[in-house]
């Protein structure tokens, strides 16, 4: 199986629980305050990435353009403004970039809830598009997004910005959705390796 895209993936916990509802009150409440609180979950898990580059452009995944007229924003922007925040004032070594608007999503979507990993796949296959590819050329990129599924959208973003010319790309999520038919999933079928406490258990890209 080709390997993702991306060097390695992160997320805070699972999406379940008070996580959920968090994310939930966010994205479809419109309680921007909450992504201050999540973004800095975000932070504290990626400063616990190994061999981090210490200057990243830091790239929210994109809505659809009518998507974010409707919402008014678009939440992984806000805690990409979140998460950079905190990680500059706890790693005063590192230096972070946002590039809100650097990956379009150039066509509409559908929702990947209830989807199978390959209609989630076939959904956002030529969704992306770097319209300034100067911009992210030999870049280390980190992609950050509320929720992390079956890797589809990550993997779809991460090779539009490798097409680009970004040199590797990172990406970190709030929550990973952990659906019970993934759980006996080997490793090696998987589409991202995640850190320990995860399952599948942890392994290096």
């Amino acid at each position: 199986m080709e390997q993702p895209a991306f060097v390695k993936a992160v997320a805070h916990g699972l999406y379940q629980g008070r996580l959920r509802e968090l994310i939930h009150l966010l994205k479809y409440e419109g309680m921007r305050p909450v992504a201050e609180r999540l973004g800095a979950l975000i932070a504290l898990q990626v400063m616990l990435l190994e061999n981090l580059p210490q200057q990243m452009t830091v790239v929210p995944v994109p809505l659809f353009a009518a998507k974010r007229r409707q919402r008014r924003f678009n939440q992984a922007e806000l805690l990409a403004h979140s998460a950079v925040r905190v990680l500059k004032q706890q790693r005063s070594d590192v230096h972070w970039t946002i590039a809100a608007g650097l990956l379009e999503r150039r066509r509409a979507t559908e929702s990947q809830a209830g989807l199978t990993p390959h209609q989630r796949r076939a959904n956002v296959r030529g969704a992306f598009f770097v319209a300034q590819p100067e911009k992210v050329k030999e870049k280390d990129v980190l992609l950050l997004d509320d929720i992390y599924t079956t890797g589809a959208t990550a993997r779809a973003c991460a090779q539009t910005l490798r097409r680009a010319g970004a040199r590797s790309v990172w990406v970190a999520t709030v929550a990973r959705a952990q659906r019970q038919e993934m759980v006996e999933v080997p490793m090696q079928q998987d589409v991202a390796f995640w850190s320990s406490g995860f399952v599948p258990a942890a392994r290096s890209a």
